[in-house]
C-alpha cells in the first residue's frame, strides 16, 4: 500500500515509510491474539530483512529506504522482530516482544512526525538533527504503549507506572543515537529487555 501510495499518487516518501513504520509494527498484536508459532514471525522477519537489505542497494521499495540519508533503519527494525521472537515468543513472554516492537513502532513513528512538523528546539547527536518536540514524544508515547499492554497482562499499576517511566526515558535516549537507523534495534531490545527485567525484579 505504501508502495503504491507513493509511485501512484505522488505522496512524500517519508510520510510513506511511517505508514509502514507504525502499520507492520502492530502485526505483533495479531501474532499475540492468534497465538502464531514463533517460526511465523522469525520468517517474517528473515523475508523482510532480506527485502530491507536489497531494497538499501538497489532502488527496489523507494518508499521504505528513499529518506534523503543513508539509513539501515528498515533492516534492524525487520531484525529487532525476530531477535525479540526468539527472546520472547518462545519463553512465554509475549507482552516484551508487544513493549519493544510497539515502543518503536509508535513512539519513534510519531516523534518523526510531530518533530517534523513542530520541532522547533533543535539538537544534534552524532551529526543526525533531533528536535526536544519530538524526543519528548517519543518519551510520552513510549509511556503509553509499555503502561497499557503492561496493565493488560494484570502487572500492579504503581509497578508498571515505574517500569514504564524508566523504559520511556531510556527509549527516549536509544532513539537520540539514531545513526545508520540502529535505533531501529536498540529502542526494541533496549526497551523490551529493561521491561522484563523491571518486572521481575531482576536490577
Amino acid at each position: 500500500m505504501a508502495e503504491g501510495l507513493h509511485r501512484l499518487g505522488g505522496t512524500d516518501a517519508e510520510f510513506t515509510r511511517k505508514i509502514v513504520h507504525i502499520g507492520s509494527g502492530n502485526v505483533v498484536l495479531i501474532a499475540w491474539w492468534l497465538q502464531l508459532p514463533s517460526w511465523v514471525l522469525i520468517g517474517a522477519s528473515v523475508i523482510a530483512s532480506i527485502m530491507a537489505l536489497i531494497s538499501y542497494f538497489l532502488p527496489v521499495l523507494p518508499s521504505i529506504n528513499s529518506v534523503g540519508r543513508k539509513s539501515l533503519g528498515t533492516f534492524f527494525y525487520a531484525l529487532s522482530i525476530g531477535v525479540l521472537t526468539q527472546w520472547f515468543w518462545t519463553t512465554a513472554h509475549p507482552q516484551y516482544l508487544a513493549i519493544g516492537i510497539l515502543v518503536m513502532a509508535w513512539g519513534d513513528g510519531m516523534a518523526a512526525i510531530i518533530g517534523q512538523k513542530f520541532g522547533q528546539h533543535s539538537y544534534q547527536v552524532l551529526g543526525v538533527k533531533k528536535s526536544w518536540e519530538g524526543s519528548l514524544t517519543m518519551m510520552g508515547v513510549s509511556f503509553f504503549v509499555t503502561s497499557v499492554i503492561l496493565l493488560w497482562v494484570d502487572e500492579p499499576i504503581l509497578k508498571v507506572a515505574f517500569v514504564s517511566l524508566i523504559v520511556s526515558m531510556a527509549a527516549m535516549g536509544l532513539e537520540a543515537f539514531s545513526k545508520l537507523g540502529i535505533d531501529n534495534l536498540t529502542v526494541p531490545l533496549g526497551s523490551a529487555v529493561l521491561a522484563f527485567y523491571l518486572i521481575h525484579g531482576l536490577f
